[in-house]
């Protein structure tokens, strides 16, 4: 076939040759007998690999399968390699390819068909792979736009020269050139490095936060080193893969050490502090506590720059690490101590006070949540007050006595009703109010 194409645009010029070749291909496999051995052979391996994988699949199945509820390493691993059992027919299928491929090329010398054959069993494969196993997002997109065109030009024996090309094109920054294949492969390598960096990040802390005979302070701690190192490994290989050699990374770090120096002391301070909280273990996650500037909350969630309390009213506040450093800290819960408060109340003059004490510890005792230890309830004698005698019930409690607890305002309703029934009188302020007329003319 002879078109004139001279005066058409050099891309197309260049896809009209490629197709030409590739009608050649095709028209000299249609007409060679060994290209029709060749189909056949392909033909028979489909087969023999469909009817071996009806077989197997229901055994590979029975016995990859682990007991219902069963969680140890051996059954996840089992359980993981499952989800690969659909590449059975494309990989089985390949398998006998080959074996067919060396019986082709010792009879006919020739194996071109039935290589392209497996080339497209390893791209079905693939296709499966990324359509019906991975089930993350960034795999998946990873795999449907890199893997399947790359695995498309492998069947269609074109990605050697796909990567020449690559090879010979190049981005210059400066003196500094990058071959195109060389950023695609640093972009592609980063992108799985650091996915897997978030994956071994992730199982490593959740195995360490499932440690509970470790202190809370010390999990974070874990989890925190655990997560630098991870990424630290990730950025040395992705340096080695980039073929930046690490003797070059010094200059990095002193442009790092000089802005540290100008301008982010702060971020370094806050860094440093949240290290030395976990180390003492402070304040934790779930601890109430109270800053000297008289912000209040339970810590929800620690950073390696801050840390997120959440107060009564729902309000997330950000405090940084160093303030924990530099400032007082009341830790009202202390890894679960309990807290003392007081209600104070008064009784009228008119009032027996010897027998109040008695009479309120006890009804405080009642609530279910006031504790007998370290004290129990105690009514002290506070003062004579204008309108009557001030008392006030201490009282011990696990917790903090806000939010879902209302411990205060619970007892105040005991120490009410305890009086009522008591028949104790509880005062208010009395006013008496003279009102002066002036004289009149007779009593002048």
């Amino acid at each position: 076939m002879n078109f004139d194409l001279s005066a058409q645009p050099q891309f197309v010029q260049t896809v009209a040759g490629y197709a030409l070749q590739g009608w050649e291909i095709a028209a000299g496999w249609l007409l060679s007998p060994a290209a029709w051995s060749q189909f056949g052979l392909l033909a028979v391996a489909y087969i023999a690999a469909l009817l071996l994988t009806r077989r197997l699949n229901p055994t590979i199945r029975r016995l990859l399968t682990p007991a219902t509820g069963s969680t140890s390493i051996i059954a996840t691993a089992r359980r993981f390699i499952l989800i690969f059992l659909p590449l059975l027919l494309p990989l089985l299928a390949f398998a006998l390819t080959a074996i067919g491929e060396q019986a082709t090329r010792a009879l006919f010398g020739s194996g071109a068909v039935i290589a392209f054959g497996k080339r497209v069993f390893l791209f079905l494969a693939a296709r499966i792979l990324v359509k019906e196993i991975l089930t993350d997002p960034f795999l998946r997109f990873l795999g449907k736009f890199v893997l399947l065109p790359i695995m498309a030009l492998y069947a269609l024996g074109l990605l050697d020269m796909a990567s020449a090309r690559l090879n010979e094109a190049s981005v210059s920054l400066g003196n500094i050139s990058f071959s195109l294949a060389a950023i695609i492969r640093l972009l592609i390598a980063g992108s799985l490095l650091f996915w897997l960096g978030r994956w071994s990040n992730d199982q490593t802390g959740g195995f360490i936060q499932k440690q509970e005979t470790m202190r809370p302070a010390t999990r974070q701690l874990a989890t925190k080193a655990s997560e630098i190192l991870i990424y630290g490994i990730a950025f040395l290989l992705l340096m080695n893969i980039a073929g930046i050699p690490l003797t070059s990374l010094a200059v990095l770090g002193g442009a790092i050490g000089v802005g540290l120096g100008f301008g982010l002391q702060k971020i370094a301070s806050n860094y440093i502090s949240g290290i030395i909280l976990l180390l003492e273990g402070q304040a934790t996650v779930g601890d109430f506590v109270e800053l000297e500037n008289g912000m209040a909350g339970t810590i929800v969630k620690t950073t390696a720059r801050a840390m997120i309390l959440e107060t009564f009213d729902g309000r997330w506040i950000v405090v940084p690490n160093e303030d924990f450093i530099t400032t007082r800290v009341i830790n009202y819960s202390d890894q679960g101590s309990s807290n003392r408060y007081e209600f104070p109340f008064q009784v009228s003059y008119d009032t027996d006070i010897n027998r109040v004490p008695a009479i309120i510890e006890a009804a405080v005792a009642t609530h279910p949540a006031v504790l007998d230890a370290p004290f129990p309830p105690d009514c002290e004698l506070r003062g004579f007050g204008e309108s009557g005698v001030d008392f006030a019930v201490e009282f011990w409690v696990n917790g903090i006595d806000d939010g879902k607890h209302k411990f205060t305002s619970d007892v105040g309703f005991l120490v009410w009703n305890a009086l009522k029934e008591a028949g104790i009188e509880i005062p208010y302020p009395h006013r008496v109010v003279e009102l002066r007329t002036p004289p009149t003319a007779a009593e002048v």
